[in-house]
């Protein structure tokens, strides 16, 4: 499909801006703590887990450890769509698109 020029100019650019939004949701890197610091999460954009660190004196109560292991991860995976969306907005934002649109 053809499109009239000026068009097919904003839809590369469209294009070039969502590989670029890719690249840099892909390079965000979060790391979330719960039960203070007893079980730390490192996560990247893509929410692929990158370490998680267990204090060894919560390996010893399993509910505890399983509690704290899945609060850690929530709250790894909260801060990367933070992120995402921060990313997001600042990209958008030069677009020019009316408020509350993204």
């Amino acid at each position: 499909m053809r499109f009239p020029g000026n068009m097919q100019q904003m839809l590369k650019q469209a294009q070039q801006m969502q590989e670029r939004l890719q690249e840099e949701i892909a390079a965000i890197r979060v790391e979330a703590s719960a039960g203070g610091g007893m079980v730390t999460v490192k996560m990247d954009g893509l929410k692929r887990v990158l370490a998680v660190t267990i204090d060894p004196e919560v390996a010893g109560d399993v509910e505890m450890l399983q509690d704290l292991v899945m609060a850690a991860f929530n709250e790894a995976s909260k801060k990367v769509d933070e992120e995402a969306r921060t990313k997001l907005g600042g990209l958008l934002g030069g677009l020019g698109l009316p408020p509350g649109l993204f």
